[in-house]
């Protein structure tokens, strides 16, 4: 059984863990109840009605979130030539083509969050996958990391794009920004998030396809919303903070 600390027993506490509530009461009460000595990470899981052992029904792709991640990405980028000094120019961390397979190959390097590479470079990349596909940083056409305009990657990955993708069990996680940042930024990450998931319902999903949606700080308990009421507007993100005019 898992133990929990003082502090997240006491955020249990503050709120009905078997309610629905809307999108803004969750990340009201996520805000207010983070109490960690560092800069938590605002998360978005939604569990979707998709069967993700099937290739027509696993969702995956990029978006950019309109108020950033709040971090920097450390990106690296498998290129020769021209695309590679197209990489390091736009702010890659860490640029190189052998080498850099080598590295991950044998080193077993995976210290950073998204992996880029050219098509030229995938046959080499490709045998990286038992090191890069299960942490989810090997390189796809799909999320567009297999890609010859590297510059305008780069720079897309270290300004807020982030990847998804469903787990085996059909869930998708996706940081939102920070604990710091404004009610609304949250908000308007999560609007970003869930409306580009309900584009990219798959043809082949039947059923119900937002199943159950959850806001959590890194150290923080999961607040549930209601799927029903998932839709975030732009009144939404104006309204203040119902716990602070409580």
């Amino acid at each position: 059984m898992v133990q929990r600390g003082k502090k997240y027993r006491a955020a249990l506490e503050r709120f009905d863990r078997q309610a629905l509530y809307t999108p803004g009461e969750a990340i009201d009460l996520v805000q207010s109840m983070a109490s960690a000595g560092f800069d938590e990470t605002v998360e978005l899981a939604v569990r979707l009605g998709v069967d993700p052992r099937r290739a027509d029904q696993i969702v995956r792709g990029t978006l950019t979130l309109p108020a950033g991640t709040g971090k920097t990405a450390r990106v690296i980028v498998f290129a020769t030539g021209e695309a590679a000094s197209e990489a390091r120019s736009a702010g890659a961390d860490i640029v190189g083509a052998d080498d850099l397979v080598a590295r991950v190959a044998e080193e077993g390097f995976t210290d950073f969050d998204v992996a880029i590479a050219t098509p030229d470079m995938m046959g080499q990349v490709g045998k990286l996958g038992r090191v890069l596909g299960p942490r989810g940083l090997m390189p796809n056409p799909k999320t567009g990391t297999v890609t010859t305009d590297v510059g305008k990657a780069v720079k897309e990955f270290k300004g807020g794009r982030v990847e998804y993708r469903t787990d085996r069990v059909g869930n998708v996680h996706v940081g939102i920004g920070k604990i710091s940042f404004d009610r609304s930024q949250l908000l308007e990450n999560a609007r970003a998030v869930i409306e580009e998931l309900v584009r990219a319902k798959p043809a082949a999903a039947k059923g119900r396809y937002l199943r159950s949606i959850t806001f959590a700080s890194t150290m923080g308990p999961g607040v549930h919303v209601d799927p029903n009421k998932a839709k975030i507007t732009d009144e939404d993100l104006l309204a203040p903070s119902a716990l602070k005019s409580a």
